[in-house]
């Protein structure tokens, strides 16, 4: 069960980033193997935090999955939970925070991924290359900002 847990200091604000990773229907613009994304639903709560339900379909050489997302974004807090509801995977838990760093401008990104496949197969070749595809993902959001926020 690959993890992978990450802090990165980047030059730009909390809110940037945070508003970055929460446009999930942007990924297949930048994100390595997303082939295509889809808000299906953004539902306000009554605490200030906003629930989304959004596909995205990974492509990776011979694999093509789709996999379904429950997104729980606090803005206040600039964090963003995800959770996996259907797809490839056994579970998937994914985690970013965005605090400002009191050394510099920007802020602090904070990265935790969890996740399991049902397929072995998928399984075995995502541990072949979990931590290589694990900092092409961090590198594509912070090449993102750049682009963005440069």
């Amino acid at each position: 069960m690959p993890t992978h847990s990450e802090t990165r200091q980047l030059p730009y604000t909390a809110q940037q980033m945070y508003d970055l990773v929460a446009d999930v229907g942007a990924y297949p613009k930048f994100l390595p193997w997303t082939a295509a994304a889809r808000v299906r639903s953004v539902t306000p709560q009554p605490d200030g935090s906003a629930v989304m339900e959004a596909d995205l379909m990974i492509k990776f050489k011979v694999f093509r999955e789709r996999f379904v997302s429950r997104v729980v974004m606090y803005p206040e807090k600039h964090r963003i939970e995800t959770e996996y509801l259907d797809g490839p995977f056994k579970y998937m838990v994914s985690t970013w925070e965005f605090t400002e760093s009191g050394e510099s401008d920007g802020c602090d990104v904070h990265f935790f991924v969890d996740f399991e496949f049902r397929n072995r197969l998928l399984q075995t070749a995502a541990g072949l290359f979990f931590y290589e595809a694990m900092q092409r993902i961090v590198q594509a959001f912070e090449t993102r900002a750049e682009t963005l926020y440069g």
